[in-house]
């Protein structure tokens, strides 16, 4: 695959102001979108796109400018405001859309942002769609015949839609009456959407990080921090505690004697209770998901895969397999028997779906699942430096591996965004795990 200009593994991302997320380029990005867009579209019917956002100030800047883009080529805007990436992912299939666009920096601060694109049938934007995209984002920028130009809207109930979805995925016989959480939406695109699922379906719901300014998103909030979502349960004495990040598609847990459950834990549970129904042809997790997991689901005889890390990797390999369940440690999963992408409102319902089914708690859930101890170091790359070939770094590899003696795994991986080398080793004890990564680090890596 050729090497992208502007699309990274999740759309395009960067500081505001910098080359990419500003006005300017936002224009020309939905020109060559609603280009693109309309040459795909039937020539019976004119396409139209929903664009919605977190809540970053600069959200408005860009999503005023990506409308304008847009309509200069023809294609009509539905503005859906503050929503969180999967709803936008929902709205663009459920009304036959050609396509969907998100404003939003995830789990990123304020002073960064970004542009996200899924197609009409809720997923990602295919790669040669985007790569087509890409060729004509720097070219001038032109205009349809005036009575062809695109017209926008709001869609005033775009909010109120998604939050009955969400509900839909939460079993009828069902109910969370007399449970008591604390929910935190990380100031972010979910806070007057998350507080409103759990309410309606019967939780006493305490709800913070749900006040936005603008500056204040994942700010000591959300899944990005969830000490703070410790602190919270605690506080208001809740038996459950749910943190979302800034655009809503990651979930992180908390109970109330304070344990906080990552993605991992949480994926688990989700498929232990999809068991109990129909089998569970397999799970999708990534690099980083812990070796303890994989063990776990091979004693229950359900295939597991790992992919590269990102969503979008796992997504394409479940895709690929024909399977439904996925995720990543950090809190990005998918049950695509719900949805079309990872959401972290639907994924917290399938964990409290499971609870609510079994009587249990998400300790009693995660009672036997045994998660390896985990060390990780990072170590100074060379540029150019061939650490995949390198001949000491892969005889101490061979060692540690020996010693585990299928106790455990090693990963090394080169970090995307610094000239660093990440060594990890997860192994049955602790002590096992950091004298692995100590031989891993002692290699000189000055050469082949």
């Amino acid at each position: 695959m050729s090497t992208r200009k502007y699309f990274g593994t999740d759309g395009i991302r960067g500081t505001v102001g910098g080359p990419t997320i500003n006005a300017e380029f936002a224009l020309r990005l939905g020109y060559a979108a609603g280009r693109v867009l309309a040459r795909h579209q039937s020539e019976r019917s004119r396409p139209t796109v929903v664009i919605g956002k977190d809540t970053r100030l600069s959200g408005y800047m860009l999503e005023s400018a990506l409308e304008a883009g847009l309509s200069a080529a023809g294609v009509d805007v539905l503005l859906a405001g503050p929503v969180p990436t999967p709803a936008v992912a929902y709205l663009a299939r459920t009304l036959r859309l050609a396509a969907g666009i998100v404003i939003s920096a995830s789990h990123n601060p304020y002073q960064d942002n970004g542009i996200k694109f899924f197609s009409g049938n809720g997923m990602k934007l295919p790669d040669e769609v985007e790569a087509e995209i890409e060729t004509i984002i720097d070219a001038p920028l032109d205009c349809v015949d005036s009575e062809h130009l695109g017209r926008a809207r709001r869609i005033d109930d775009a909010a109120g839609r998604y939050i009955e979805f969400c509900k839909s995925t939460f079993p009828n016989e069902l109910a969370l009456s007399g449970l008591k959480m604390v929910v935190d939406a990380a100031n972010g695109a979910a806070y007057h959407i998350a507080p409103h699922v759990f309410r309606e379906l019967g939780a006493e719901v305490f709800a913070v990080g749900c006040q936005p300014d603008g500056f204040n998103i994942n700010e000591g909030v959300g899944a990005m921090h969830p000490e703070h979502l410790v602190e919270q349960v605690r506080a208001h004495g809740a038996h459950l505690g749910i943190a979302l990040d800034g655009d809503a598609d990651r979930l992180q847990m908390v109970d109330a004697d304070g344990r906080l459950y990552n993605g991992d834990e949480l994926l688990y549970v989700i498929v232990r209770d999809r068991m109990l129904s129909k089998p569970v042809q397999g799970v999708v997790g990534t690099l980083m998901t812990n070796f303890g997991l994989e063990k776990r689901l091979q004693a229950l005889g359900i295939p597991f895969e790992r992919a590269k890390v990102g969503d979008r990797y796992v997504l394409e390999m479940l895709l690929q397999k024909g399977w439904l369940f996925g995720g990543e440690s950090s809190g990005h999963l998918l049950c695509l028997d719900q949805h079309t992408t990872g959401d972290g409102i639907i994924a917290a319902l399938q964990v409290l779906q499971a609870m609510a089914r079994s009587g249990a708690s998400l300790a009693e859930l995660v009672g036997d699942l045994r998660m390896y101890p985990q060390k990780m170091v990072n170590v100074p790359l060379e540029p150019g430096l061939d650490w995949q070939n390198h001949a000491g770094l892969q005889a101490a590899q061979r060692e540690v591996e020996a010693m585990l003696n299928g106790r455990g795994r090693v990963l090394i991986r080169a970090s995307g965004t610094e000239p660093k080398l990440r060594l990890m080793v997860e192994a049955e004890e602790l002590r096992l795990a950091e004298q692995g990564v100590e031989q891993l680090a002692s290699v000189s890596l000055q050469g082949a």
